[in-house]
Formats: C-alpha cells, structure tokens, sequence
C-alpha cells in the first residue's frame, strides 16, 4: 500500500510539473509576442483625416488624385476634395497613394508573430485553411481587439475521405459523419468549411447539403474521388490550386488544346474564383536548384517547428527525387511555366482569379510571399490594376463576410496601406508600405519594421509543438 501511495505521489508530481511546464512555455510564448497587443488604458485613434493623398480605390481603373479621407471609427467616412471636420489629427500623406490592403486568401498561420509578418508587408487580411483550436483562440482575441492583427478567417480541420490517412486530416467516414462535422465546425465558430482530397461522391454530396443547411461557404482543394466539374458548385466559393488542373482532369498532360476544356466548363460557372497559389509550387523548383535554401537568411521567418520538420521533409523530398532522376527539375519547371498558362487562360475566360500563396509550408514566407504571387500573375499576363484586384477586390467579394475589405470607398474598414508610388504602375511599391491602417489603427514603417525583426527571432518551436499536439488530442 505504501509503494502504491508513494507510486500515486510521483504520479501526480510528475502530472504538476508537467502541467507547470506547458504553462511557463505557453507564458513565455504570449510574452514574446506581447508588441501585438492593443493598449485599451489610453486613448486609441482610429478617426483622423488624411490629407494630400492619391486614392487607388480598385472598385475602378483610376487614381483619385489629391483627396482628403476622413476616417472614422476605423471606418472611411468621406472621400472628397476638402472636409471639414473640427478637433481631429491630420496626417500629411505628402502625395502618397492609399489602397485597400492587400488579402491572401490561402495561408497557414502557426503562431501570432506571423500575423505581424503580413502586416508588415501589407497583408491586412488573410484565409487560413487549416483550422486548429488555437486559430479559434486567436480569432476571439482579434475580434475582441485584444490584439493588433490583419482581419483574420479560417476553416476547420481539412475533410477528407476514408482512406487519405493523416494527422492534419479528418477522415470522413459516411455522410452523416460529414453533417455532423460541419454543424460543430459551424457552432464551434469556423468561418468556412474545407474540403480536401479523398471524399467520394456520396460523402461531397453530404458536404454539400449541409454546409447549405447551415449556411456556411466551402473552400475546395478537388477531391480526385469526384469530377472536377464537381467542385462548380454554388456553395463552393474557390478553388484551389492550379497544380489541381495538371494533375486532375489533364493527368500531367501539359495540353493547352484539352486545358481549353477544362477553362471552359469553370468559366460557364458564373460565381467561380481561382485562387492558383503559383508560390507554394514555384518553390518546389526553388528548393531543387538551391541546395543551401534551408540555411537562407529568408528561412528565419518560417515558424522554428515548420522549418525544422515540414521544410527540411519537403526539401529532403525533391532533392531525392531530383537524384533519381535528373528531368524531374525540368519537368517541375515546365508545370509552373505550365501553371501561368493556367492563370491566363482562367483570366481570359473572365474568371476571377483571387490571390492565395499557400504560406506557412515548406519554404513559403508568411507576408513576404504575396508579393510573389503577385508578379507571377503579372508575368502570366494581367495587367497591373488585375493583379491588383487578385488580392483586393476580388478578394473581399468571395465571402460575404470580407464585404467590407479590398476597396477605398466610403462606408468601407479602413484596411488600407500607404505606399510612395503608383502600384498600377509599379507593383513593388505594395512590399514596404509607409503606413498599413488595420481598422483605423495607423501603423508606421518602424513598427512594421519591429514586427519582421520580432519574428525572424523567435524561439517558439515547444509553443508550436504543444499547439499541434492540442489539436491532435482535442476531437476534430
């Protein structure tokens, strides 16, 4: 009895010590991050004029030039030529040019000094379509304006089929199983539900009903169990991925002839958006051609956990495969030349093409990558007022939700970023905005600065760690 209560005692010390720990390196983490917070003792400006300034609104091709906008509330109250309001700052935009800010529409956000990354790039909205308890937490406290943050959606878990094991996936075993997930990812405050590889035509259809029943937009990465005319569905909101093209309906086949085809049927789909996520593949050729890339200074802003296991796996990954056989670095290379003919073509066929980056994996930079992204879309062709609305407009159109982001127009969120040039006619102007506005909130250069500074140097990875191990042990 004695051992057994000394057992019991040892049980337990170990059980406290452990729970302490988690604590300390949960504290510790929140601490670091701790610039993101929102001082709510003091006064918060978010209704001020600002004045000589050149708006890019990108609900038209045109810059108004030498406007005054008021904001108010951290909403745009008037845009004109003169206002006229008492006892309020004035900020001197000294010719500068307001635009919305810019939208990814495909990330992965590991932890909350990612979201000063994309600030600091002029990121003021982002898509994350992997939905884990901690991003509910990180929601709350967005909402909540406990901390300064892009404006912040997500998925739940990944749905998948039967077989398409993983501990990222939930497995969906029968369509009532499917009903079931999506009214708790609805309950449990989920924006949207995300469909993945793997799901047959009787679990989709269950998807589908459901997630109409309860009102909630769907995010599709295709499932090869269905057509891909499948994913043309009215509660579908995008698709994913233009490498999903290559290897599902062309079956690798680098045909423009039958690629027609497939641009055509998504284009009679009237409501269809295209979010290509050209990044994320482009840097599978990146990874093959520089063997040193994991060492590159850039790296320092992926998450530690990410960067010590899903960078170095999918970097170990195609430098195998590019030593067993030396085409595959060509052929990689041919898809994504083959990937801005996809994007042109959706363009062309009047799709809407909305920007995604796929960051957060591999070697794809939360923030930095947008820019990326954008002039690959630039490169297949858009003008530079397109490539804009890719991360604006179209954007804030594919959920009724994001309403109320990605033009400079009255009654809008003053979302927007502060840059020296024209980006209708320099695109590089959008990667170090003087001033990015989050709900009104007015943040300089030297700030956004300390943001990029603060997550190159972060030592999170048992934070990160114990976060995934949450949602491994928490119910799907």
């Amino acid at each position: 009895m004695k051992i057994l209560k000394r057992l019991l005692k040892i049980v337990f010390l170990l059980a406290g010590v452990l729970a302490l720990s988690v604590l300390v390196i949960y504290w510790a983490d929140t601490l670091g991050t701790g610039y993101l917070k929102i001082d709510k003792s003091g006064e918060t400006k978010t209704s001020y004029i600002i004045t000589n300034v050149n708006v890019v609104p990108m609900n038209q091709d045109t810059v108004l030039a030498d406007k005054m906008v008021y904001i108010k509330n951290g909403v745009i109250e008037k845009i004109a030529d003169t206002i006229e309001v008492t006892g309020i700052e004035i900020i001197d935009a000294k010719n500068k040019h307001l635009t919305p800010g810019l939208i990814d529409m495909h990330v992965h956000v590991w932890d909350r000094y990612e979201l000063g990354l994309y600030l600091s790039n002029g990121v003021t909205a982002v898509r994350n379509l992997w939905g884990m308890p901690m991003h509910l937490r990180m929601k709350e406290d967005i909402l909540n304006e406990n901390i300064i943050s892009p404006a912040f959606f997500t998925t739940g878990p990944k749905l998948t089929g039967r077989e398409f094991i993983g501990d990222d996936n939930l497995n969906l075993t029968n369509p009532g199983e499917a009903k079931e997930k999506i009214i708790s990812y609805k309950n449990r405050g989920y924006d949207f539900i995300k469909t993945y590889y793997g799901l047959d035509k009787e679990i989709f259809d269950a998807v589908l009903e459901q997630a109409n029943i309860s009102e909630i937009d769907i995010v599709a990465h295709p499932s090869q169990k269905v057509p891909f005319s499948y994913h043309l569905h009215p509660q579908i909101k995008s698709i994913e991925h233009a490498e999903e093209i290559v290897q599902q309906p062309l079956q690798f086949d680098l045909d423009t002839a039958k690629l027609k085809v497939i641009i055509d049927s998504i284009a009679s789909f009237k409501n269809a958006r295209y979010s290509p996520t050209i990044t994320v593949f482009n840097n599978i050729y990146q990874m093959m051609i520089n063997d040193s890339i994991l060492e590159s200074e850039s790296l320092e802003y992926m998450n530690p956990l990410i960067k010590k296991i899903d960078s170095k796996n999918q970097f170990e990954r195609w430098f195998n495969a590019k030593q067993e056989d030396h085409s595959t670095v060509d052929r990689i290379k041919k898809q994504h030349e083959f990937h801005l003919t996809i994007v042109k073509k959706l363009h062309e066929a009047g799709v809407r093409i909305i920007c995604g980056t796929d960051a957060g994996i591999g070697v794809t930079l939360p923030g930095f990558s947008i820019h990326k992204e954008l002039a690959f879309y630039q490169e297949a062709g858009l003008s530079n007022y397109e490539v804009l609305k890719t991360a604006t407009l179209n954007a804030s159109q594919t959920h009724s939700m994001m309403n109320q982001l990605g033009t400079v127009e009255e009654g809008k969120l003053a979302n927007l970023i502060l840059v020296d040039e024209n980006p209708r006619e320099d695109l590089s102007t959008l990667k170090s905005p003087d001033c990015v506005f989050v709900n009104g909130r007015k943040l300089n250069r030297e700030t956004l600065t300390s943001y990029q500074e603060k997550a190159g140097s972060r030592k999170n990875l048992l934070a990160t760690a114990l976060r995934y191990l949450e949602n491994l042990i928490i119910e799907k």
